[in-house]
């Protein structure tokens, strides 16, 4: 069964499909290890990990498109990928959507924010027109060669123009064969109720903390009808901090001994990242 329909047969089980989001792969990893069905490659994260920049639309595709495949091949669960506004006019969603695929991602996100976008819960965010998001959204339908390959269509229209116009460009997303809809960052719950309330098709739910939106539980979300929910940047803050505390205490100290025990042993983290595997392929194709 390929990753595209595995992700769509778990985002239509009655129980909230909730997909961490990693900056890097080695995260990607430790969120499937601790038992998630599926992981989120957040934009915000890659721009961190990779550049050590903000999410202000400096990553190229084709980095993006590096981050996607090494996701995937770190990873058997499928990867929800950050296609941001798919660089370019509709033509260049249609490259986006097959690179993506054939990278090995089960979704690719496409947002209608103009060129360079910023993350989706900054001010200053400012959208292209609906008609032209439809073009996006139409053109990658098309692009995909597996019908299975999930298209999130994604509006950044309400913070500029409030939730009716967000529900409104949703509404023609979904017309244009968009398969789950993502309306970035609604301010209360209310608002939420308004989104999951508005849809034949699944939506999502984005989980910022510091961001916009309410953050809600899972099963909250469950609740208020939502069929996905990422948690994009936590990952990213939480290992920002852990790195400047282990720097502090290196600087201040001079050792690491007292941090040991907040440390993945050695030999249990080559375990982890398959270390042992590794060697048997040594062992069985490569002679002494």
């Amino acid at each position: 069964m390929s990753k595209g329909k595995v992700l769509r047969e778990l985002i239509a089980a009655k129980e909230i499909l909730v997909a961490p989001g990693a900056h890097d792969a080695l995260t990607a990893k430790i969120i499937e290890k601790s038992g998630f069905n599926a992981v989120y490659m957040t934009g915000y994260g890659q721009a961190a990990s990779h550049l050590g920049m903000p999410d202000v639309g400096l990553l190229s595709m084709t980095e993006m498109l590096s981050r996607a495949n090494n996701f995937a091949s770190a990873v058997k669960i499928p990867v929800i990928a950050d296609g941001d506004t798919g660089f370019g006019n509709a033509v260049n969603v249609m490259r986006t959507v097959r690179q993506y695929e054939m990278a090995g991602a089960a979704a690719i996100q496409l947002e209608d924010q103009v060129a360079p976008k910023r993350c989706g819960h900054m001010i200053g965010r400012q959208v292209i027109s609906k008609e032209e998001m439809v073009g996006k959204i139409k053109a990658a339908v098309e692009a995909r060669e597996n019908p299975d390959f999930v298209i999130i269509a994604r509006t950044d229209s309400r913070t500029v123009h409030g939730i009716e116009e967000a529900i409104q460009r949703g509404k023609a997303y979904q017309e244009a064969g968009a398969d789950v809809l993502f309306i970035e960052s609604p301010e209360s719950v209310e608002e939420m109720k308004a989104i999951t309330s508005s849809f034949d098709i699944p939506v999502l739910a984005n989980m910022v903390e510091g961001g916009r939106t309410p953050l809600l539980s899972s099963k909250e979300l469950e609740e208020l009808g939502f069929n996905l929910v990422i948690f994009p940047t936590a990952s990213t803050y939480i290992t920002a901090q852990a790195m400047k505390n282990l720097m502090e205490e290196i600087r201040d100290k001079g050792t690491t001994k007292d941090l040991v025990g907040q440390m993945i042993p050695f030999e249990e983290f080559n375990q982890f990242i398959g270390l042992a595997e590794i060697r048997q392929l040594e062992s069985k194709y490569i002679l002494d």
